[in-house]
């Protein structure tokens, strides 16, 4: 069966909101610390705003899904980047006037946008069947393959664009991006929710997130992003440290971001040839190759290699998470458990992003890897584990 022209139309949009908001992300994460560091007077404090970053989406991600049940999301994806756009006129200013707080401050409204950002990919799950569910959920994340590119070199090319200020001129290209996003949203055609999502019979909160599929599920994620988030924030610090130019950190967050998102071209295909199960525990024994080959040298090489890796290993794991959370719940319990889902995700993002910087200052690079594996083993071990029962269902069935 062929995918009809609103379905691709829809997809593509979305996929370009992902972009927009991942540039900006990215943006953020080559710089973030850095700024963090010039203007923090105790250095412990360098993460804090790509902290402030994560809270944004942590405490806007579950009211984000509950508001866009009421709304529906074309309307919701148009208000998010107004957040963002008010976001970047705080960090541009709190540059030029070298204000830590408000530096901060702009960065959570950054988060807001990314609360409700997060939330194209369900949507391109929500308009599609079964059978393209998955395929259109990595569709949407492909976006951040243009992500990749945006956002370090308008980091890194608008960086002295406004003379006296280093990336300033980084941020006030972000200004730019959060408007076309909020044009390009506008041009979605996805039909608000009907009467069985708003009004539907529902479970409990507590007997969703109960299910084996969601506990695997929401945990995966939590690891995938939360291992991720951790390495990725502190590699800007862990490369200075070494001597490296921030010209080499902006090709490593590069480099890195490309390998998050370009596998999204065929992960959807892999998920519907292997199995969901099967795609997530490939995605943890590549997180395992990171940490093999971020504890084995310092030189950009070994950068480079193990934040691809990070990359890919967080694209496998959490695209299959996502598409394993759409297994757990009916429509009228869709906004919540979306919305429990994310709210998890990010308290553990939010987490590493304000602990990156203390660990890498108090255990260094080498430690802050080694502190990720328990953490892999979990999540390979529940996968692994909802494999087995499952098998064992089937062959009672049979």
């Amino acid at each position: 069966m062929a995918i009809s022209p609103s379905l691709r139309r829809n997809v593509l949009i979305l996929s370009g909101c992902q972009a927009l908001m991942l540039s900006g992300s990215s943006l953020m994460i080559a710089t973030s610390a850095l700024i963090g560091f010039s203007l923090a007077e105790d250095k412990l404090w360098a993460t804090l705003p790509i902290g402030c970053l994560f809270l944004g989406t942590l405490l806007s991600t579950y009211p984000a899904s509950m508001i866009m049940k009421r709304i529906g999301r074309r309307a919701g994806f148009m208000i998010g980047p107004i957040f963002g756009v008010a976001g970047a006129v705080l960090t541009l200013v709190a540059i030029m006037d070298q204000s830590f707080a408000l530096f901060s401050a702009g960065s959570f409204l950054i988060g807001v946008l990314n609360g409700v950002g997060y939330y194209y990919r369900f949507a391109a799950a929500d308009i599609s069947d079964d059978v393209y569910r998955s395929r259109a959920i990595s569709w949407v994340l492909v976006g951040g393959v243009l992500a990749a590119f945006i956002g370090p070199n308008l980091a890194n090319f608008n960086r002295d664009l406004i003379s006296g200020y280093p990336f300033a001129g980084s941020y006030a290209s972000l200004i730019v991006v959060y408007a076309l996003s909020i044009g390009l949203a506008s041009r979605l055609d996805i039909p608000k929710p009907g009467a069985a999502e708003r009004a539907g019979r529902q479970r409990s909160l507590w007997e969703i997130a109960r299910q084996p599929t969601f506990l695997v599920a929401v945990v995966s994620a939590m690891v995938a992003y939360g291992v991720m988030n951790l390495v990725m924030t502190s590699t800007p610090l862990a490369m200075a440290g070494c001597n490296h130019s921030f010209s080499d950190t902006a090709v490593v967050i590069q480099w890195h971001v490309i390998a998050m998102f370009t596998p999204s071209f065929f992960t959807g295909h892999l998920i519907a040839q292997f199995g969901t199960l099967r795609v997530m525990a490939a995605g943890a024994i590549v997180l395992f190759a990171s940490v093999a080959v971020a504890l084995h040298g310092i030189s950009v090489t070994h950068f480079v290699v193990a934040l691809i890796f990070l990359g890919l290993g967080w694209n496998f794991l959490f695209i299959g998470a996502t598409h394993l959370v759409t297994q757990s719940y009916v429509p009228a319990e869709k906004a919540k458990t979306q919305g429990l889902n994310d709210l998890l995700v990010f308290s553990t993002v939010a987490l590493t992003a304000l602990t990156s910087g203390m660990v890498h200052e108090i255990a260094g690079w080498e430690m802050l890897n080694k502190l990720v594996l328990p953490a892999i083993g979990v999540a390979l071990g529940a996968i692994l584990l909802l494999g087995w029962f499952r098998r064992q269902s089937e062959a009672r069935v049979a």
